[in-house]
């Protein structure tokens, strides 16, 4: 008999501009602010049964701008605003490093770093994840680019920097949404298996 384990499906978000309000280096939990449209968002992939990872990368540690330590304690406070709708972010991964930092610990090339898949491959590895049947939602093309390494569905959104990068992404192919609402919506109101990797350009 198989008894192989059934995979399971995630959403992978990125955090400042997408699940959170974009503030350049973010490094305090009194400067966390939820998007409105963020709650109905994560209540629709609670319902579908998808893991929520947030993967972030946090180049202000290698910069300098702020500790490490700092960073868990901004998603504490993502966790305090969302109990109060009864909500939860299931994993962060966050990359502190960048290549040009100023803090020698932290400067180094990694494969964490978005466009680097390496965040999404160890969650994958972690919540035994089927890639095909997931995807994250970005405001970057190195969010998008990070999906497409590591095999799932790379969504743009026009928050945080996303109005930035709209025309790139779609001149690439990506699929560009108003908000993380409206593209969790249309994803789960389709079939995601019918989308290719590049799949919709424009709004749905």
């Amino acid at each position: 008999m198989n008894c192989k384990k059934i995979k399971n499906k995630a959403c992978f978000l990125d955090r400042d501009g997408v699940l959170i309000k974009e503030i350049n280096y973010l490094s305090s939990p009194d400067q966390v602010n939820v998007y409105p449209e963020t709650i109905q968002a994560l209540r629709l992939l609670k319902e579908n049964n998808y893991v929520i990872i947030v993967v972030t990368n946090q180049a202000g540690v290698a910069r300098g701008f702020f500790a490490e330590n700092s960073v868990p304690k901004v998603h504490n406070e993502i966790d305090r605003q969302l109990k109060q709708f009864n909500l939860q972010i299931d994993h962060y991964y966050y990359c502190p490093h960048h290549p040009d930092g100023s803090v020698e610990k932290y400067a180094i090339n990694c494969d964490c770093r978005k466009p680097m898949p390496g965040m999404i491959l160890q969650a994958a590895k972690e919540y035994n994840l089927d890639l095909n049947a997931s995807f994250l939602i970005g405001d970057k093309i190195s969010d998008l680019l990070s999906a497409e390494n590591a095999g799932c569905l790379g969504i743009l959104v026009e928050t945080g920097y996303g109005q930035k990068n709209k025309k790139e992404a779609i001149a690439k192919g990506f699929s560009v949404f108003s908000n993380i609402e409206q593209a969790v919506l249309s994803l789960l109101n389709k079939n995601l298996t019918s989308y290719t990797r590049r799949g919709h350009n424009g709004h749905f």
